[in-house]
């Protein structure tokens, strides 16, 4: 396993938003974690992202305990996530976004900045030459120069994955990739976690547009109330009345975190 959670908790005083939670990810899969909003998803992303701490529980990342580590140093350790709104730079290139992901890889200093070092001109072209991979990995080379705030929707979306893997990650979180895009842009965003995946990487992913999770994922997860109700292939998951109550019997309260 790449990642496995053991009675993973967190709480925000008294409400408790991740309730002991196990999960494993598998490595080179696609796992997806689902459940009504409010259910503790994007919390789960975010403790074991760094970007919460734990109030319970250990989180393993390649049997190392990563638990009480901050989200550069689990970053560093190659895991990159999304978010469910997109955090770019609106005013900057679409290559100058990407590029800020691969500086997580460079040694370059204060110093070698101001006498423009052999080795700090060195990082900067491996930066702009992963940026340029990437952005053709996704589909993008032709928006390179383009800013942000005059593409798309869909292509932020691709912004934020490209973004994610110039950091060199061996897991991506992709917390709702396909929001706010229509059924045809959702079908080319799963085309690319599949490419992603066939490519060696490992993807978790949280959404909650179930026909597409229904075809991509290996293994689903659902979470509601904060704590795990279910987990198993996508066939198992829609035939287990646990999960069918969950979603059709009112979901998690509105007091939950998500």
């Amino acid at each position: 396993m790449l990642i496995e959670t053991s009675g993973l908790t967190k709480q925000f005083g008294g409400l408790t938003a991740v309730n002991d939670v196990n999960v494993r990810i598998e490595k080179g899969k696609i796992t997806a974690i689902i459940g009504p909003n409010g259910a503790g998803k994007s919390t789960l992303f975010n403790v074991i992202s760094g970007y919460h701490a734990a109030t319970g529980g250990t989180i393993r990342f390649n049997g190392e305990d990563i638990t009480k580590k901050r989200p550069y140093s689990i970053a560093k350790l190659g895991v990159a996530r999304t978010f469910q709104t997109t955090h770019l730079f609106e005013t900057a290139s679409v290559l100058d976004n990407v590029i800020v992901g691969h500086r997580l890889r460079t040694s370059s200093t204060v110093f070698d900045a101001i006498f423009q070092t052999r080795r700090l001109k060195r990082e900067e072209e491996k930066c702009r030459q992963t940026a340029e991979e990437v952005l053709d990995f996704v589909e993008l080379s032709g928006q390179a120069d383009r800013l942000v705030q005059d593409i798309s929707q869909e292509a932020k979306k691709r912004v934020a994955v490209a973004l994610a893997l110039a950091t060199d990650p061996e897991i991506v979180f992709l917390d709702e990739p396909a929001a706010g895009i229509n059924p045809d842009e959702t079908d080319g965003l799963a085309m690319l976690i599949r490419k992603m995946v066939d490519r060696g990487l490992t993807v978790c992913l949280i959404e909650h547009k179930m026909q597409m999770i229904m075809g991509l994922a290996d293994h689903i997860v659902v979470l509601n109330y904060g704590k795990k109700i279910a987990e198993g292939t996508p066939e198992e998951i829609q035939n287990n009345e646990t999960v069918i109550e969950a979603y059709l019997g009112g979901g998690a309260s509105h007091a939950e975190a998500t």
